[in-house]
C-alpha cells in the first residue's frame, strides 16, 4: 500500500450532523402549509439525497408537481438564513481531525452541498482555516458520483489520488471514490436511505461509528508504512 497523504470527506452525514436543522425547517414549512410534522427519524434518511428529495418526501410530491418549485426554493431560503443553529460535527470527528493534523495529514471536503451553505457551516464551526481543500458543486462540471471533484481536491492538495482516502455516507460517494482511484470508506453512521446497508456499496472499508474511523485510518497508515507487527505464529 502506498503512503497515505490526505483524507477527504463528504460533508452532511459524514463529518457533519446537519439533520436537526433540516428537520426544524421542514417542519416549519409543513406547519405553514397546514400539514402534520414529519418525524426526525423519517427525514434523516433523506438528508444526504439533497433538498429536492427532502421536499418530495416530506410533502409527498413528485418533482414535476406544480407546488414543488416554490417549496424547494422556500427550503433553500429558510436554510440560507438559518444554516447552523443545530448542526454539529459528529461525536469523535473533532478528535479525528486533530489527530490527522498532528500527523501532518491534510484533510479536505468534497460535497454536493452548494458553496454558500458549506462556507457558512465551516465558518460557524471554525473549520475554514483547517480544511485544506474544499470542492462544492460550483467548482466542477459534474457532481458526485462523477470523480471530477475528488480529482480537483487532489490537485489542490498536490497528492496522488491513489494515496488518498475518501470517506462518505452515500453510495455515490463510494462510486466517486472508486472512479477516482482512491481508497474508500463507507460512513455507516450517516444518513442512509431507509432499508439501505453500507455493506452493499462495495467500499474498501466500512466504519459503523465515527469512533471506529480513527483506529481504521491508523491501521491503514501503519500498513502503508509497512510497520504492522507480525501476527502471532507468523
Amino acid at each position: 500500500m502506498a503512503t497515505i497523504d490526505a483524507v477527504l470527506f463528504d460533508l452532511d452525514g459524514t463529518l457533519l450532523d446537519s439533520a436537526r436543522d433540516f428537520h426544524r425547517i421542514i417542519n416549519r414549512m409543513l406547519n405553514e402549509a397546514g400539514r402534520e410534522p414529519i418525524e426526525f427519524s423519517e427525514l434523516r434518511t433523506q438528508v444526504s439525497n439533497g433538498a429536492r428529495a427532502m421536499v418530495m418526501h416530506a410533502f409527498k410530491l413528485k418533482q414535476d408537481a406544480d407546488a414543488f418549485p416554490a417549496l424547494h426554493q422556500q427550503l433553500l431560503d429558510y436554510y440560507g438564513t438559518d444554516t447552523c443553529q443545530d448542526s454539529r460535527l459528529f461525536d469523535e470527528i473533532e478528535p479525528l481531525l486533530s489527530w490527522l493534523e498532528e500527523r501532518g495529514i491534510r484533510w479536505g471536503i468534497v460535497t454536493n452541498k452548494p458553496q454558500r451553505f458549506t462556507l457558512t457551516l465551516l465558518d460557524s464551526l471554525n473549520l475554514t482555516e483547517r480544511c485544506a481543500s474544499l470542492v462544492c458543486p460550483e467548482d466542477v462540471n459534474a457532481s458526485k458520483p462523477d470523480p471530477e471533484g475528488l480529482w480537483l481536491a487532489c490537485q489542490q492538495l498536490e497528492v496522488d489520488p491513489a494515496r488518498c482516502i475518501y470517506v462518505g455516507d452515500h453510495r455515490r460517494d463510494i462510486e466517486a471514490g472508486h472512479a477516482a482511484g482512491m481508497i474508500t470508506v463507507a460512513a455507516a453512521w450517516g444518513y442512509l436511505n431507509a432499508g439501505e446497508q453500507a455493506e452493499d456499496w462495495n467500499s474498501h472499508y466500512i466504519s459503523h461509528q465515527p469512533s471506529e474511523l480513527q483506529p481504521l485510518l491508523n491501521s491503514l497508515l501503519l500498513q502503508a508504512e509497512n510497520i504492522l507487527p507480525e501476527k502471532p505464529g507468523v
